[in-house]
């Protein structure tokens, strides 16, 4: 099982890097650094809780894990 503390850092270096990606598709979408920004925070904060959940969820199920 992840340690809290490799799941937060995986989930803000995911996040870091969905960031800057939906930063990009929100300027190119409204032409505006400020909407695009604003949209990309959201997303991101949205989408770190969930990340993070869903990995500490999924650190609990041991299907499908292959022990040597």
């Amino acid at each position: 099982m992840d340690s809290r503390r490799r799941t937060f850092t995986k989930a803000v270096l995911w996040n870091l890097l969905g960031f800057a990606v939906m930063s990009l598709v929100g300027f190119v979408a409204t032409g505006s650094f400020a909407t695009g920004g604003a949209i990309a925070l959201v997303n991101t904060c949205l989408g770190f809780a969930m990340y993070f959940g869903y990995e500490r969820l999924w650190a609990r199920i041991s299907w499908g894990r292959v022990h040597p």
